[in-house]
């Protein structure tokens, strides 16, 4: 649970739920951060959830420091519903043109590329988080047999849609970006979409995923 509330400059704070990276830890971050969300305390400006973080903006002329510190620590968390933890299926196409890392990745591994994109389509993940980039989920926890880490020298430009492993997590490129991570696919998804202001993002904190394969002329197909 919560193990600390700390200053994070002269208008913001971080709750601090120790140092591990697991589901559970991140699953009490997001209980933080809905019953925030819901609550819409006056004078917080921003809400950010990380892995065992979460970091909360505030405005100094209408609530200080002190005074959110006290909410927090009392806050009775809202039980949230089963439907607000959704389940969400992304195709993945792992033609050679997409995966981009697949060869380094068997290499380094000693495992064969078709039991390497068993293993990832045969998880469902959680997302620990969103950012780096808008939108962008932190996927975890991927198979212990396929975890590597990342490039030794990052690409410059990573393609949107791009779908890249790293260690424990996964995550989807929803921008064009510099990036290390091994890209073993691509989605022809918009996991962000900056255009939908009612709901920009298909994958929040919290949320489940799956990936399902289809092949190039699916994916080219997909969004005629």
């Amino acid at each position: 649970m919560l193990k600390n509330i700390l200053n994070l400059g002269d208008a913001a704070l971080y709750c601090d739920f120790g140092n591990e990276v697991n589901k559970e830890t991140n699953s009490n971050v997001i209980k933080y951060f809905k019953t925030l969300q819901k609550l819409k305390l006056k004078g917080v400006t921003n809400i950010t959830p990380s892995y065992n973080k979460l970091i909360i903006s505030f405005d100094l002329s209408i609530i200080k420091f002190q005074e959110l510190k006290e909410k927090i620590k009392n806050l009775k968390l809202i039980q949230t519903e089963n439907k607000e933890e959704k389940i969400v299926k992304i195709p993945i196409c792992l033609d050679d043109k997409f995966s981009l890392d697949l060869n380094r990745l068997s290499e380094k591994l000693k495992i064969e590329k078709d039991k390497i994109i068993q293993t990832f389509l045969n998880k469902e993940y959680f997302c620990y988080m969103t950012g780096f980039i808008a939108g962008m989920p932190f996927l975890g926890d991927t198979d212990t047999t396929i975890r590597l880490q990342r490039l030794e020298t990052p690409r410059v430009k990573v393609p949107k849609g791009s779908i890249g492993i790293t260690e424990q997590f996964c995550n989807i490129y929803t921008f064009e970006s510099p990036g290390g991570w091994n890209i073993i696919g691509n989605t022809p998804i918009k996991v962000f979409d900056k255009f939908n202001q009612e709901n920009p993002i298909i994958i929040s904190p919290g949320d489940r995923v799956i990936f399902y394969k289809i092949e190039k002329d699916e994916y080219l197909k997909f969004n005629e």
